[in-house]
């Protein structure tokens, strides 16, 4: 079982944005000026406020500045790493901005033109903190501040924090798929910096099924949220070991015969139709290198 780097590049040249074709780059060559460049193709998202929009959450496709496209920022950041950005603390200070008062994020601001935008966008209530965003956002903040320490004292990430951290100890019952995935990876990215966040795992433990797969209840047929996690990680001691190793062949497997990885969820227009699979190609390629599970890289790519 052996993945195809060449497939799965050509696949990227033909149906990816550019932030996904740089962000292979970066993964095949870690050099840091292709590190640099996923940093720099962001800017195309980027606005004037310091949050970013114009579809860098691909079915939220409105040019205002949205809580969704800063945890993609993010994650691209944290992903090009230990290549920084000054423009990453000006995306904590934009998030201090919008943020409620209990220290949560709104799961969307108000969309002027809803157009190509999937409807739990459109209809969130921008006056109401969400835990599925919030934990969502911060994950990747504190996964950007293992390249610069700084970030994991901004007044944001420390608010947001806070708001995680209570919110997941009024959990008593099984959370939704997504919530529950994104609980999980803040506490992973947030133990590091805070204790309590392993004993707030343990009590999130109970859960996780055997198999680490989580059914989306209300989500297209057969969606699930499969829980990733990198090795060495508080969150992979709470999986069982054969999970794990199934979850790896399974996304081995998934590759398809153009090259990419599919996704299992409904999009909201044929251009985040697209862009998703280019997203969930480099999500996988990103997890199965992590795991030693790339081949070797062809002369042609390197």
């Amino acid at each position: 079982m052996s993945i195809d780097l060449s497939h799965a590049a050509a696949f990227l040249r033909s149906h990816a944005r550019v932030l996904d074709r740089r962000r292979f780059q970066a993964l095949v060559t870690g050099e840091d000026a292709d590190r640099r460049a996923v940093i720099d193709a962001l800017d195309a998202y980027r606005n004037s406020d310091g949050g970013y929009g114009w579809g860098l959450e691909p079915d939220l496709r409105a040019p205002e500045s949205q809580p969704g496209a800063a945890l993609h920022a993010l994650e691209a950041i944290a992903d090009a790493g230990p290549a920084t950005s000054p423009r990453t603390t000006m995306l904590l200070d934009w998030l201090d901005s919008i943020s409620l008062p209990d220290g949560g994020l709104p799961f969307a601001l108000p969309i002027a033109d809803p157009t190509g935008c999937a409807p739990f966008w459109v209809h969130a209530d921008p006056a109401e903190s969400s835990l599925q965003i919030t934990a969502a956002v911060a994950a990747q903040a504190y996964r950007a501040a293992r390249w610069d320490r700084t970030l994991a004292d901004h007044p944001w990430v420390q608010a947001a924090t806070r708001f995680c951290f209570e919110a997941i100890r009024r959990i008593e019952d099984q959370p939704f798929a997504y919530v529950l995935s994104f609980a999980l990876q803040f506490l992973d990215a947030a133990s590091d910096a805070h204790p309590e966040a392993a004993e707030l795992l343990d009590r999130l433990a109970r859960f996780i099924p055997s198999d680490g797969a989580l059914p989306v209840e209300g989500g297209a047929a057969g969606e699930t949220v499969h829980l990733a996690s990198e090795p060495g990680r508080p969150l992979r001691q709470l999986l069982d070991p054969r999970s794990v190793v199934d979850e790896l062949d399974r996304l081995e497997r998934a590759q398809q015969p153009d090259g990419g990885w599919p996704v299992d969820f409904a999009s909201y227009s044929a251009a985040a139709a697209l862009e998703w699979r280019g997203y969930a190609t480099i999500a996988a390629l990103t997890t199965l290198r992590a795991d030693e599970r790339w081949p070797s890289i062809p002369n042609e790519l390197a």
